[in-house]
């Protein structure tokens, strides 16, 4: 049973401001931006799930709590982390998490383009 699906977690990530989706990779990828920088990662044609930045601690946390979170597939895994669209991991926790990676990347951005952005 999928806990989570495709067209919720697109919705989700457009919600937020300044962001862009797009295929930088190859056609079946897409990659959600904020002002360039990536926050989250999904396969269209093939979706099973999502890959999403995280702090380290907390990776690490989520990744003991729920079976359906596991290191970033073909990424960084100290700060992304794949999350499985069939798991234990509920949508509203989902939501959470799209929402912590785009404040990850808003917060790496300096000062001065997050004054100008108004983020």
């Amino acid at each position: 049973m999928r806990s989570f699906e495709f067209d919720e977690v697109r919705d989700v990530c457009l919600s937020y401001r300044y962001v862009s989706e797009s295929f930088p990779f190859d056609t079946h990828t897409m990659v959600w931006k904020v002002e360039g920088k990536v926050f989250a990662i999904a396969d269209i044609d093939n979706f099973t799930g999502i890959s999403l930045k995280c702090s380290p601690e907390r990776a690490i946390e989520l990744r003991e709590q729920f079976l359906g979170i596991r290191p970033g597939w073909h990424l960084n895994k100290k700060h992304w982390n794949s999350v499985d669209a069939e798991s234990d991991v509920p949508l509203k926790l989902v939501g959470e998490l799209i929402e912590h990676s785009y404040e990850r990347v808003v917060a790496s951005m300096t000062k001065k383009s997050r004054l100008e952005l108004g983020l």
